[in-house]
């Protein structure tokens, strides 16, 4: 355990990690702590983009964690800059969040529901029969499925909600285009993070509670991972995949040198 808590940094998951929905976990408070308190230099990396860094900031805040701003990076973002990358002043017809749709106008991109270059899906409360039907006549159009990431399922308090994954499905079999997924565990994801952290992949370790996004994510970077029995996966899930994290904990509690 000393080989993980000795690193410079963590790049941590957030749904089932440290929350579930609006409820915090037992032992984040304590390990939130030990990170300022130690200098640890952290950035929290969500397959989420239902959220801006300043509203996970804020619900943390109600949760009674004061983290900034700046210590978060969401899939949102992550696409917002893949797309620009990759065309910019692209347009987009978006099935999401307000975050999704602020991150892509931050960087150049607009929303268009005629011709758009790409259709964007995200995680959403407001998905609908016509947005689907409007996505899929779009595709079959020409323009670029993207998701922001691949997610079928998400944790929260009383049970699991769709994600990405499971929402743009539909699109997916109806016009025969498979989507690119930008999120987890698409290495750029941790790259973003790593830039953020300033730090070395052996400097770092990553901490998350999907083997199929999280670790397979954190091996493909060459970074230690944790995987926290918190969230998503079971102790006897592991032996499903044909890989293993480093490490194995109940909770980030856990990682809390005892005083």
């Amino acid at each position: 355990m000393d080989n993980i808590r000795n690193k410079l940094g963590f790049i941590c998951d957030m749904d089932g990690v440290i929350y579930h929905g609006n409820k915090i976990l037992d032992g984040v408070t304590e390990f939130i702590n030990w990170m300022q308190d130690s200098d640890k230099k952290f950035v929290f990396l969500t397959n989420s983009s239902e959220r801006t860094p300043h509203e996970l900031s804020m619900k943390l805040e109600r949760m009674g964690l004061h983290i900034s701003a700046d210590h978060f990076y969401t899939s949102a973002m992550a696409t917002a800059e893949f797309l620009h990358s990759q065309k910019p002043q692209s347009t987009a017809y978006v099935i999401g969040e307000a975050a999704l749709t602020k991150a892509l106008y931050d960087h150049g991109i607009y929303m268009n529901d005629v011709n758009p270059d790409y259709v964007v899906v995200g995680e959403t409360s407001t998905y609908s029969f016509e947005k689907i039907q409007k996505a899929i006549n779009l595709v079959l159009k020409g323009a670029k499925l993207i998701g922001t990431n691949p997610d079928i399922t998400g944790p929260v308090e009383n049970g699991i909600n769709p994600a990405t994954g499971a929402l743009i499905a539909p699109i997916e079999i109806a016009t025969g285009k498979k989507a690119y997924f930008v999120g987890k565990p698409n290495p750029l994801m941790l790259r973003h993070g790593l830039r953020k952290l300033n730090c070395h992949s052996q400097d770092i370790a990553f901490i998350g509670d999907r083997m199929d996004t999280d670790i397979i994510a954190g091996i493909e970077s060459n970074v230690d991972t944790v995987l926290v029995l918190s969230g998503v996966t079971a102790i006897e899930d592991i032996e499903n995949f044909p890989y293993c994290p480093r490490y194995i904990v109940k909770g980030v509690g856990d990682l809390v040198p005892e005083k």
